[in-house]
């Protein structure tokens, strides 16, 4: 027993001197209109800002669905960027499986991810008649 015991605080002292070292990904805040419309396939484009490290950034965003589409929305977004390491992560290509519908309003949310890590999640607002049910590729460049 006083062997175990022993064993015990040895391997609590090595596990404890073992450094850990904070993650140094950040977390930016985003605000983002886009307004998209389709048939069977759709198309979409927008801007926004990104709060991170204290500063706003503009950027543009652009994207296409494929699987089912009909109608058209606009949607006003807000959200986080989660697991950035610096600004030029954040620009790029996202993809995204999801679906939505809107009749005359609605909430909308979305979760993307690129090939850097970041992932997006946003909700808000959304305004239009739209049903959609697709695979998404979002472009988003730092202007």
């Amino acid at each position: 027993m006083c062997r175990y015991l022993i064993q015990l605080a040895l391997l609590s002292l090595i596990a404890f001197s073992i450094p850990v070292y904070p993650s140094h990904a950040k977390t930016g805040f985003l605000r983002v209109s886009f307004t998209k419309a389709g048939l069977v396939a759709g198309a979409g484009a927008g801007h926004g800002v990104l709060t991170f490290d204290g500063r706003d950034y503009p950027f543009r965003v652009s994207g296409l669905s494929l699987g089912l589409t009909i109608g058209a929305s606009t949607n006003r977004l807000v959200g986080r960027a989660a697991y950035l390491t610096r600004l030029n992560d954040f620009a790029g290509t996202y993809t995204s499986v999801g679906g939505g519908v809107a009749l005359a309003g609605g909430i909308g949310r979305v979760q993307l991810k690129n090939d850097k890590g970041v992932i997006i999640t946003l909700e808000g607002a959304k305004a239009g008649v739209e049903f959609s049910a697709n695979l998404s590729s979002i472009e988003i460049t730092l202007e």
